[in-house]
């Protein structure tokens, strides 16, 4: 995508707006999920953003820490009830360490694909790795990526139509890079406000390729929050990592 950063893709205006655009209404099932595997031990979020997972999760009487790339989406978290008690460590989830360990490490909501190369991806599993205690878990929430399959690997979505707006979503797909080109149009009265991102798509059996170079392996997958089974038509996984051996 021409001119995209991703250094910068989750800037000031977008932690503005992230909230009240991006929050799907799963988070409660999410944090019951999470507390259950935590079951009382420590937890690490990657990429906490606006804390949508960790100030409901930390609530539950769950220790959560956080990694953030974003000083913007942090000035977020910290406006909300609690969100001065989250201790973040700024930098890439990649590569950054609390110098702490976790029973939970957990990364949601499509967010591993927003590093860009498998390399960086595998990066995450490693430092996820490092970061666990000897029974911890780490956990991948992502989309089942669609792109590959669509016509000419372009298309174009109504993601809503209303009386005032019209939101669309317009996406390219790379084969080659495994890269995906999106942009969130919304068009009404007021303007259009776009809202670009650009993510690295994998399949499941490639996160697993992941861990095991990490020196993890795969406890169970789920296909939502709620433990149903992952099937082949599940849209999402969750994925449960453990340590090898």
């Amino acid at each position: 995508m021409e001119g995209f950063d991703p250094r910068t893709s989750f800037g000031r205006e977008v932690s503005m707006r992230y909230d009240a655009e991006d929050t799907r209404g799963d988070e409660e099932r999410t944090v019951a999920f999470l507390a259950g595997l935590a079951a009382g031990r420590d937890a690490l979020e990657f990429a906490v953003g606006t804390g949508r997972v960790a100030l409901p999760l930390a609530g539950s009487g769950i220790r959560v820490d956080g990694v953030e790339l974003s000083p913007d989406m942090v000035d977020r978290m910290r406006e909300k009830p609690g969100g001065d008690l989250i201790e973040v460590t700024m930098g890439d989830m990649s590569t950054v360490t609390t110098g702490r360990r976790y029973g939970l490490v957990y990364l949601v909501y499509n967010t591993i694909g927003n590093l860009l190369t498998q390399d960086d991806q595998v990066r995450c599993f490693e430092n996820a790795a490092r970061h666990l205690a000897e029974d911890g878990v780490f956990v991948v929430e992502c989309r089942i990526p669609t792109a590959p399959a669509r016509p000419r690997h372009q298309y174009v979505d109504a993601e809503h139509v209303g009386v005032d707006h019209v939101g669309l979503d317009v996406c390219r797909y790379d084969p080659v890079t495994q890269i995906l080109d999106e942009n969130h149009v919304r068009i009404s009265a007021e303007g259009i406000v776009l809202s670009p991102i650009r993510l690295r798509l994998a399949h499941p059996p490639e996160f697993d390729l992941m861990a095991r170079i990490a020196g993890l392996r795969l406890r169970e997958r789920w296909g939502g929050w709620e433990h149903e089974p992952y099937t082949a038509t599940s849209r999402r996984h969750v994925s449960v990592y453990e340590h090898a051996g």
